[in-house]
């Protein structure tokens, strides 16, 4: 995460989450922070980003570049903040969860070790745990325990994707926090980061997608050579052959994305075949499901998609 240039660390403005971060902060100012909060939201709405905020003016308070609360905005001469990029600040934990993947049980007993020990700074710990959706019923076994008993001046915030269903007895142990973003709001995110990246907005998503999703998917245009001249049959060829390369799974959900708009754009102009459209986009999009699971060959999967679009188009 540290070293791509879409990479939440290297937002230094925050952007349509203030309310957010002014209640997290108003907590911790009043000593009321909990021990363990849960953020639920939509991939790519800026949760991590919010967080990473929220550390730089904790950490950077007392520094000569501190965090600036009026203009939501990180100086990139914080000490914090380049801690953090150079991956050598103890006090904030870094965990992200892979899809199919887990915490190792060692990392899950070496975080007991350091939670157990103040830190070397005597500043609050903060640990963090992404994509929390993620993780088996193994790794929530080995963080429950940790999660029910954090020690003093160590706090967990846990971000949720809304990818997959999250495991009970974790949400049941969290302050739970749900973060939104209106069309407002994610429009001036997105202006903001097309602008001070220097990005090539190629992608259209017609509103739809999370300014993160957004700039993935955009990237994922340019790196496979997406034309949106191209018909969707080649679009789904490029990115099944990417996944079979580089299995990204950003990829197949970016497929399925793409059959959703397609199928959209179809409904609207053809109304008195609603069911018989949606039939046709759920088996489209088990295709594509099925190719992941089962590793199926990229053309005889276009191939069955193809059967079904010329019948969409008699």
């Amino acid at each position: 995460m540290l070293k791509t240039e879409q990479s939440p660390f290297y937002t230094t403005k925050l952007i349509g989450l203030d309310k957010y971060f002014d209640q997290m902060l108003e907590l911790y100012k009043s000593n009321s922070f909990p021990k363990v909060i849960l953020l639920n939201g939509k991939k790519g709405i800026g949760k991590f980003t919010l967080i990473f905020h929220f550390l730089n003016y904790i950490y950077s308070i007392n520094e000569k570049n501190p965090y600036d609360t009026m203009e939501k905005l990180i100086s990139v001469k914080s000490i914090f903040y380049n801690m953090v990029l150079n991956q050598s600040c103890s006090d904030v934990i870094f965990f992200q969860v892979k899809e199919g993947g887990n915490i190792k049980i060692d990392d899950v007993r070496n975080l007991k070790s350091t939670l157990s020990k103040s830190t070397l700074t005597g500043n609050p710990r903060f640990i963090i745990i992404d994509e929390v959706e993620f993780l088996n019923i193994n790794s929530v076994n080995a963080l429950l325990k940790t999660l029910e008993e954090p020690t003093l001046n160590n706090y967990f915030i846990l971000i949720n994707n809304q990818q997959a269903d999250l495991i009970d007895t974790i949400s049941s142990r969290c302050l739970k926090n749900n973060i939104y973003l209106n069309f407002d709001q994610r429009t001036n995110i997105i202006d903001y980061l097309v602008k001070s990246r220097k990005i090539n907005l190629v992608f259209d998503d017609h509103g739809n997608l999370t300014p993160g999703l957004l700039l993935n998917y955009n990237e994922l245009y340019n790196k496979y050579k997406i034309d949106n001249e191209e018909n969707i049959l080649l679009k789904l060829k490029k990115l099944l052959h990417g996944y079979k390369k580089d299995k990204n799974k950003d990829l197949p959900k970016m497929c399925v994305f793409l059959i959703e708009q397609f199928f959209y754009n179809l409904v609207k102009d053809n109304e008195n075949r609603i069911d018989f459209l949606l039939n046709i986009k759920l088996f489209i999009i088990k295709k594509i499901n099925d190719f992941i699971t089962y590793n199926l060959n990229v053309n005889t999967v276009i191939k069955s998609i193809e059967l079904k679009i010329n019948n969409v188009r008699q």
